[in-house]
């Protein structure tokens, strides 16, 4: 979480939250050999048959200069990078990426499309495209990932996107539907005919971009085998991905196929249909490389979870160094750390949220709770109360199917503010807030100081090693041998053999 600097409205919306990506970058380019940030080349080597970069470095911005592809996608980049918490900058990650993605280039579809490929600063499992070759990828994904080829498999996907002008293709779609939208909302919004019209169009839309999805698969993995890697890499990762998802849900068990305006097919469908045309290169591990050596290489040392600016949730503690402050949420709730906000979401549709900004007016308390930016406040709850030694504030509020609690705490010149959610009528409201009040309080120079980030670090099996002693060593989770199993893509029955190389996530 960042510090904000105004008031901003709270709205109930943001109870609906799902784990969407909170995004960064570092900008890494390729063309139809590798486009560089500048004019200096990161491999001396040229591109051969097998796995391997381009040797013929270009500037970006001269190649994509005239195409009005790219200018769409140039001027969506800044609000990205501003929306999502900026870049992640390491030369030897950017260097790995740039690696990959060099070897794509050159089998593609259309080897003369340039690339601005982007790491994202954030723990997300994520990869998107913009028009014109913008390509992002988040840092959350490259530590999942197990080898250069999964994430090949990703950047190819995102690839084939930008080739198949899908970007353009859905922005175009999009456009229609908002004016058939307005239409329908002008004459028939009052009435069941003009709700069902509007959902048929959203549905048009959705099923839209689940085909674009599959025909990116089809591409995909077609030139992830033409460029020497391992075909099959698509079908693994994705079903990395099905997993991964399943650990960090609150509730492993919910159907997500549910939300029928995701853009993306069901996992099971995409892993078989990868599968599928994966064969056409052979059978499983005939063909292709898989790069695990210089990708481990590549990621030893990324930094892995939050960032330290936005603060570090060690389990259910929330903590941030640079704010001096902490809390906890109740057990069995899942944090998820975002640049505008620290939420968290538990059992019985419990929901958290935690933000702070300037204390500009210096009003008090009582006063800034009333002063407009609560929805459904209920005036006659506001009171004045300490936490742990410092002034706060708190009331209630109640919109639509929810009740809030409301509280506010200053320190010094900020305000930092918690939004407790909770059914109409649920019990859990009133010690859900009282636990985040009473475990909130200012951190020591000395604790603040002895936070430092967890990072993906690569070690090799000994012999005396086990999966239950290395998974021993993993920090920042409760769940230490789900997780490590999850990251080294190990099955229930997979055993370890020394002088394998395995990650582990430590400071």
């Amino acid at each position: 979480m960042q510090f904000l600097t105004g008031n901003s409205a709270l709205a109930v919306a943001w109870l609906r939250h799902r784990r969407f990506a909170r995004l960064s970058t570092v900008a890494v380019i390729v063309s139809a050999g590798l486009v560089l940030s500048s004019c200096q080349s990161i491999f001396e080597q040229a591109y051969v048959p097998t796995v391997g970069p381009s040797s013929n470095p270009q500037i970006v911005d001269e190649v994509q200069r005239g195409d009005p592809r790219a200018q769409l996608g140039a001027r969506e980049h800044p609000r990205i990078v501003a929306s999502y918490g900026g870049e992640y900058n390491d030369a030897k990650t950017e260097r790995l990426v740039a690696r990959i993605a060099g070897a794509l280039t050159a089998v593609s579809e259309n080897p003369n499309q340039s690339y601005r490929i982007t790491i994202l600063n954030s723990p997300a499992i994520n990869a998107f495209a913009l028009p014109g070759g913008y390509l992002y990828v988040t840092r959350g994904l490259l530590a999942l990932a197990n080898d250069a080829s999964e994430v090949a498999a990703v950047l190819s996907h995102e690839m084939a996107h930008v080739t198949a002008n899908h970007g353009i293709e859905r922005q175009r779609r999009e456009e229609a539907e908002v004016i058939a939208s307005r239409v329908v909302a002008e004459v028939l919004s009052s009435d069941l005919a003009g709700k069902q019209a509007l959902a048929r169009g959203k549905l048009r839309l959705a099923a839209f971009s689940r085909q674009q999805e599959l025909q990116a698969d089809i591409i995909g993995v077609r030139t992830l085998g033409e460029a020497g890697y391992d075909p099959y890499a698509a079908a693994r990762f994705l079903d990395s991905m099905s997993r991964y998802s399943q650990f960090t849900s609150v509730d492993p068990e919910a159907d997500q196929s549910l939300d029928f305006l995701s853009s993306h097919p069901n996992a099971p469908q995409r892993v078989d249909l990868a599968r599928r045309h994966a064969r056409a290169f052979g059978p499983e591990g005939t063909y292709g490389e898989t790069g695990r050596d210089y990708f481990l290489n590549g990621i030893d040392g990324l930094l892995y979870g939050d960032s330290p600016d936005e603060g570090f949730v060690r389990g259910q503690t929330f903590l941030h160094g640079k704010l001096g402050i902490r809390f906890e949420v109740p057990n069995g709730f899942q944090i998820d750390n975002k640049v505008e906000a620290v939420l968290a979401t538990g059992p019985g549709d419990v929901a958290i949220r935690f933000d702070g900004v300037a204390d500009n007016k210096n009003m008090t308390l009582p006063n800034y709770i009333s002063s407009g930016w609560v929805t459904g406040l209920l005036p006659e709850t506001i009171r004045s109360i300490k936490v742990n030694g410092l002034d706060a504030a708190t009331a209630r509020a109640s919109a639509d199917r929810w009740d809030f609690d409301i509280t506010v705490i200053r320190i010094g010149p900020q305000i930092f503010r918690f939004l407790t959610a909770v059914p109409k009528g649920s019990p859990a409201l009133e010690p859900t807030a009282q636990q985040l009040r009473d475990t909130f309080r200012q951190i020591s120079l000395q604790e603040a100081a002895s936070l430092k980030p967890l990072r993906v670090r690569v070690v090799t099996v000994r012999p005396e090693d086990t999966i239950g002693t290395l998974a021993a060593r993993m920090m920042g989770t409760d769940r230490k041998l789900e997780l490590f199993r999850l990251i080294n893509a190990l099955g229930p029955t997979s055993t370890l053999t020394p002088g394998m190389r395995v990650k582990i996530i430590s400071e």
